[in-house]
């Protein structure tokens, strides 16, 4: 396994991360092929076992499910000061007012609620899921800045947003002399490659580590066109993400696996592994060869020839994920 700085910060996570949104119990929250506990827990140790350092939840997740059942898991293995737990917060955890978004009175509640789940006394990275319009920036970065301060949070991220939303957030933290931002979180992949026109430009010059989210798509580059998954036919935010002009772009990543002998997954996470700024793509898990597959893509090197056929047929996209 190899690590790297995230950011310019000093915190060196491992070039895969493991999402934790596929573990959870299926009853609750908005996704019913997750996995319950039992099921997940092999994973999170086998990912531990292979050297992933780098482990990311959030707490809308599987109505706060996912959280308890990697903040159990890490407990029971005992390797809790060696790896990164990352969570997010801005999803409703709760009915009633002042339980969505990122005010002050947000920020405090749900930080001290993903603690108790996750049974931790810190959150490694603790990422703002999306941009809250209805909350004041300065108010939201006075009460990250607090969290950080308090020792509950060590570090600060973001996840898909505008560019121009977290170059505001940016400035507003460096003039106020409040803590900044080490990492983006966003919707990259190669049926999803907006994020190169303003986000990822700014990460760069800004000193922001990448960790994109669904680097297969949601799976959809991990198969053929014609083939379908169970996640696949319920997942109704994944289907509001991608469409028929995506056919060419598969069927190029399944050109590519049959002449290097590899599979689809491979190649697709080697190509969003290997793109200018990217730190860790954020893998999830649910079969054994999930992370076999993210494991090995770290070390393929895709020629220029094989990057060209993959990005050859990319058109402009609709801005998807977040907006």
């Amino acid at each position: 396994m190899r690590y790297a700085k995230l950011g310019n910060s000093g915190l060196d996570v491992s070039s895969i991360g493991l999402g934790c949104m596929s573990y959870g119990a299926p009853s609750t929250g908005d996704h019913s092929w997750t996995l319950g506990e039992e099921s997940a827990r092999p994973f999170i140790r086998q990912a531990i076992e292979a050297g992933i350092n780098f482990f990311d939840t959030a707490n809308a997740y599987s109505g706060g499910t996912s959280e308890e059942i990697l903040g159990k898991a890490l407990q029971d293995y005992g390797v809790r000061e060696s790896l990164v737990v990352a969570t997010k917060i801005f999803g409703r955890t709760r009915p009633g007012p002042n339980s969505l978004g990122l005010s002050r009175k947000a920020i405090m509640t749900e930080v001290d609620a993903s603690l108790r789940r996750l049974g931790t006394d810190y959150i490694d990275l603790l990422q703002i899921h999306r941009w809250d319009n209805r909350t004041p920036i300065e108010e939201t970065l006075s009460a990250l800045d607090d969290v950080v301060r308090s020792g509950k949070v060590r570090y600060l991220g973001a996840s898909s947003m505008h560019a121009w939303q977290f170059s505001k957030a940016l400035y507003t933290a460096r003039i106020h002399g409040l803590t900044q931002f080490i990492s983006m979180q966003n919707h990259y992949n190669l049926l999803y490659r907006e994020e190169e026109r303003e986000m990822l430009p700014l990460c760069a010059d800004q000193g922001i580590g990448v960790v994109p989210w669904s680097p297969l798509a949601r799976g959809r580059l991990a198969r053929a066109w014609d083939e379908t998954s169970a996640r696949a036919e319920t997942d109704e935010f994944g289907k509001s993400l991608y469409g028929s002009h995506d056919q060419p772009i598969i069927d190029g990543v399944g050109a590519v696996a049959e002449s290097q002998g590899i599979s689809r997954a491979q190649v697709a996470l080697a190509w969003v592994a290997s793109r200018p700024g990217v730190t860790a793509p954020i893998v999830g898990a649910t079969k054994e060869h999930h992370l076999v597959d993210a494991l090995r893509a770290i070390d393929i090197t895709l020629t220029e020839t094989e990057i060209s056929s993959l990005e050859a047929h990319y058109t402009p996209r609709a801005i998807a994920g977040f907006a």
